[in-house]
């Protein structure tokens, strides 16, 4: 009986080399292999995706996504391509300031001199409003463009001045009396506005008044940026098309935002920070969702040192990606060597947009130990079948 226990036993222990021999043979192919049959994600070079048309009777086409190096000259690229893009925009909103022309919904406050009857027509002066949008007292211009003054009748000032609508009516004045003297002035501004939306302390909308409707004095009457603005991704609305603003960008190029003057109708909206986080994963420390600054910049330093930086342990210094425009039709995957400190200041240089996704590799040790975690509970099931069969 005990020799038969040492035969089976001697069986079971060869069973068992024979067992760890094969899976020790495994995990070397695995590591001269690379990385295909190691868990998680890695580039090793360009990359392709299945793109349809939305035709189910049309394969799928393969589309090419090269990957592209952070150096020196593409964030020169990268900043000249922004700059002409900002040029562009500021073309289309730039403009000279105008006077102020009344128009539709305007209230006029009309003063004839040496005639206090006419005085009782603008109404109770120490009237006060419930309302913040109720009309102050005065002559409202009706839809048609005109006001209604005692002994003249209908006067037509739409489009006209201030001083060229006092001429007009007292023109039509001096019919009625003796060298009149007639003072107008835009009590209440109602004919024009813009809309301020978003990170502001007060959105809503804002009249246009003698004052020009620059961009700073859209935000300042706003109740200025809130402490989630993002404040290089302003857009404005003007006739169903959208401009994009960076503001930081023209301050750091010397460029007055006075110069945007904003029109009747316009819709400016200020993004929130929130709105355009960066995805950090990976090798990092605590993986997260970055956050641009208050001047809405973010670079892939400021991205890696709010995800806690690499782990030293397991992260690839040398395989930092990133990858951008991944919901559109034509992405992009950057690549960073950060294995030497003068690399940070490429990272430090390159700016990352909305949406972007901050990809740190694991090292070749982490990723095989990886694949041995998967082998080890293999080998240990060949074990036990071993010992039970025997």
């Amino acid at each position: 009986m005990r020799l038969l226990w040492k035969v089976r036993a001697v069986g079971v222990k060869r069973l068992a080399t024979l067992v760890v021999r094969r899976f020790a043979l495994i995990a070397l192919v695995t590591t001269f292999t690379g990385c295909a049959v190691a868990p998680g994600m890695r580039m090793t070079g360009p990359a392709s995706l299945p793109v349809t048309n939305g035709d189910r009777d049309t394969p799928p086409v393969e589309l090419q996504v090269p990957i592209v190096d952070i150096n020196v000259a593409l964030i020169k690229q990268t900043r000249d391509n922004a700059a002409k893009a900002g040029d562009l925009q500021l073309a289309n909103l730039e403009g000279t300031p105008s006077a102020y022309l009344i128009g539709a919904g305007d209230v006029l406050q009309i003063t004839v001199w040496d005639h206090p009857e006419l005085a009782a027509a603008l109404g109770t002066q120490t009237q006060t409003n419930s309302r913040p949008f109720d009309p102050v007292p005065g002559f409202v211009v009706d839809s048609n463009g005109n006001v209604q003054f005692p002994y003249v009748g209908a006067v037509h000032v739409a489009g006209l001045r201030p001083d060229e609508a006092q001429n007009k009516l007292l023109q039509e004045l001096a019919k009625v009396f003796v060298k009149p003297q007639v003072t107008i002035r835009v009590a209440s501004f109602r004919a024009r506005q813009v809309y301020v939306d978003g990170e502001v302390h007060t959105p809503g909308a804002v009249p246009i008044n003698d004052i020009p409707m620059t961009l700073y004095e859209a935000i300042n009457r706003a109740g200025g940026f809130s402490p989630a603005a993002d404040q290089s991704r302003m857009v404005v609305v003007r006739d169903g098309v959208s401009y994009p603003l960076d503001l930081s960008m023209m301050l750091d190029r010397g460029e007055n935002p006075s110069k945007v003057l904003l029109k009747n109708g316009d819709l400016l909206r200020i993004v929130s920070r929130d709105e355009n986080g960066v995805f950090v994963m990976g090798e990092v420390n605590k993986p997260a969702t970055a956050i641009p600054l208050q001047n809405g910049r973010l670079t892939l330093s400021d991205a890696i040192s709010q995800a806690g930086s690499l782990n030293t342990n397991s992260a690839d210094a040398a395989q930092v990606y990133v990858i951008r425009g991944s919901l559109g039709t034509t992405p992009e995957v950057f690549h960073l060597d950060a294995r030497s400190p003068v690399a940070m200041i490429l990272a430090n240089q390159f700016q990352l947009q909305p949406k972007d996704v901050v990809y740190v590799d694991g090292n070749g040790l982490v990723r095989f130990s990886r694949v041995l975690s998967l082998l080890l509970p293999a080998i240990n099931a060949g074990l036990t079948t071993a010992i039970v069969t025997k």
